[in-house]
């Protein structure tokens, strides 16, 4: 079973993008708009203070008729965030995502530093490269039993 390590591993450890939590909304959509991302780690001092992502702006800014560039990413982001160590398996993942309803899982070690974020993107793309490799191999399977017999 892949793990959260492997995944992180195929992204070549990509920098996680943070914010900080007086940062505006408009800054934090522009980074996001900037990096073709979703969700922003919102960082306070090295510490993980939330997430905010494109749905709370959707949700809290937007249909609240508020102000981007006066909202501050404190005043709507999520500050429960669930994260998941690199030892977890992509089913942990999908689980806890599908359970909470949440598309991005910071990745933190033992001692709670930031080590890489996976989206629900990422976690599809595994699976299915997984079932891929298992058709394949089904599939030589098939196909070499079928020329032992003949």
């Amino acid at each position: 079973m892949t793990t959260v390590a492997d995944i992180l591993r195929a992204k070549n450890n990509s920098p996680v993008h943070s914010v900080a939590p007086t940062d505006t909304m408009l800054a934090a959509l522009q980074l996001m708009s900037d990096k073709g991302i979703g969700a922003l780690l919102v960082l306070d001092g090295g510490r993980i203070a939330g997430i905010v992502t494109e749905r709370d702006y959707a949700r809290k800014v937007v249909l609240q008729g508020r102000s981007s560039s006066t909202t501050q990413v404190q005043e709507v982001m999520t500050s429960q965030v669930h994260c998941v160590l690199p030892r977890q398996t992509t089913a942990e993942c999908m689980a806890l995502m599908t359970s909470r309803r949440i598309r991005h899982l910071p990745v933190v070690n033992t001692e709670h530093q930031v080590q890489g974020m996976v989206s629900i993107g990422d976690l599809v793309k595994e699976i299915i490269s997984e079932q891929q490799f298992t058709i394949q191999q089904l599939e030589h399977y098939i196909t070499g039993s079928a020329h032992t017999t003949n």
